[in-house]
């Protein structure tokens, strides 16, 4: 990627006000269109969205983007459909012990529409607030639960793959964890014994940095440094860790980078979290300041990897090991093409890792550290610009999508392949359509002055 330093948000503000307009047809018509119960909507082919019953990890985006698009607009129509599909559908999603994902559906929904009316952007109502509140302390215990010890006296929320499995995604699930554990709540296990929702917070983000995160150094002279694996395995009998995987990357060796932009982004916003926490709460689980370097030492690593191994406008190709991905050469410096004839981009991984960018460019900008902050923040910018455009924007209002040209799983060949193309293109996510969302609604408010908003309140 080529960070653009000469873009600011009040640049992008425009062009924010023109996706907005587009983003409210698609989710008005979506919602109408969609019937829950043929499940979730999870990606598209041929332009309409389509469920695949794997998780139903993506219902929160669904009705987060409603509840975005009245931030970002102020139309109380969204606001109605997100609050009224959240309380209708949402709550399997709370009580949901078989998923990793809880971050993803109920802060998305119940955590955004907290900090609403936190912020004062909806009307105070203490019994509504008690019931978001409800379901997000439910929720943040139910995925602390998913938990695996290690040898290396930590543990892991394990993935639904099962206990052996710590997965990259997980590090953005860790913020249900935290707004609980803000909340005052706890994990009640066996004896009535407290789990702190923070400690295993803690340990979940230690164990992912280790095992995950490659640095180039110590156990990883050999690899090359900022590289994800997408998941770990681990013996369950003794917890010690086994080997490297994957389940939508190319390779265990290989960087899977929509798994790379949930460690970005996931660590960028336990940094922010972690500056508003006490020496003293942190202090059973480890030194405050030890463990602020550690996250920043994943945050940032990832984070120039994913300069390094992005074209110009930030989009990167779905793997960056991938086979067709070696006869590009070297595309720091080279526009985009999602319709190329050889390998796959993912502009979901693109929108995820623009909001990791923005909280640790701001997080680097609070320290003093005015490089690293300008450095960041230009390429959040310059991902935004990127899909604020085509051929990213789907314009074209019969596409249900927002955010064209996204992955969800190669390796299953579950990604549609127009006719007269090699390889998949023209297709949205939901969770890409979600975090374009989410990392525009940052931009237009700190272009017009209003709140930063964090998952904690």
């Amino acid at each position: 990627m080529k960070p653009d330093l000469r873009l600011t948000a009040r640049k992008l503000l425009p062009a924010i006000d023109r996706f907005t307009d587009l983003t409210a047809t698609k989710i008005y018509t979506l919602d109408k269109k969609w019937n829950p119960e043929r499940g979730t909507p999870v990606f598209t082919q041929k332009g309409r969205y389509t469920t695949r019953g794997w998780t139903e990890w993506t219902q929160g985006f669904q009705y987060g983007c409603a509840i975005l698009q009245y931030d970002m607009t102020d139309d109380e129509r969204f606001l109605t459909l997100g609050r009224d599909r959240t309380v209708a559908h949402m709550a399997p999603h709370v009580s949901h012990v078989g998923v990793h994902d809880h971050g993803f559906n109920n802060l998305s929904t119940y955590g955004n529409l907290r900090r609403l009316m936190l912020e004062g952007r909806i009307p105070h109502d203490a019994r509504e607030l008690d019931f978001y509140e409800l379901a997000i302390k439910l929720s943040g215990a139910i995925q602390a639960a998913r938990w695996t010890t290690t040898v290396h006296g930590t543990g892991f929320i394990h993935s639904f793959n099962g206990p052996h499995s710590l997965f990259s995604d997980t590090m953005r699930s860790l913020r249900i964890l935290g707004t609980a554990h803000q909340l005052g709540h706890v994990l009640m296990g066996e004896g009535d014994k407290a789990i702190s929702l923070l400690g295993r917070l803690i340990e979940h983000a230690i164990t992912n940095a280790r095992f995950n995160v490659y640095y180039g150094e110590d156990r990883d002279t050999w690899d090359v440094p900022g590289r994800v694996v997408h998941e770990s395995i681990f013996n369950t009998s003794d917890g010690q860790y086994r080997c490297a995987s994957t389940q939508q990357g190319y390779a265990p060796f290989s960087t899977w980078t929509r798994g790379l932009s949930w460690v970005l982004t996931g660590y960028a916003e336990q940094l922010e979290y972690f500056a508003t926490l006490r020496d003293a709460e942190t202090k059973p689980y480890g030194n405050k300041g030890t463990l602020t370097k550690m996250m920043e030492k994943a945050a940032v690593a990832t984070a120039e990897f994913h300069i390094e191994n992005s074209f110009a406008d930030g989009i990167p190709f779905w793997d960056t090991g991938a086979p067709g991905v070696a006869s590009f050469g070297k595309i720091t410096n080279k526009p985009s093409d999602p319709y190329n004839d050889v390998e796959p981009l993912d502009s979901s991984a693109a929108a995820i890792c623009g909001q990791g960018y923005l909280r640790l460019g701001n997080y680097f900008a609070n320290k003093g550290q005015k490089a690293k902050a300008d450095r960041y923040r230009a390429a959040a910018f310059t991902i935004a610009k990127a899909l604020l455009a085509e051929p990213y924007m789907s314009n074209d209002r019969n596409h249900q999508g927002i955010t064209l040209h996204a992955i969800y799983h190669r390796p299953n060949n579950w990604d549609y392949i127009p006719k007269n193309s090699k390889i998949p293109c023209g297709e949205s996510a939901m969770w890409g359509d979600y975090h374009t969302m989410e990392l525009m609604s940052l931009i237009q408010r700190e272009a017009k002055g209003l709140p930063y908003p964090q998952f904690f309140v």
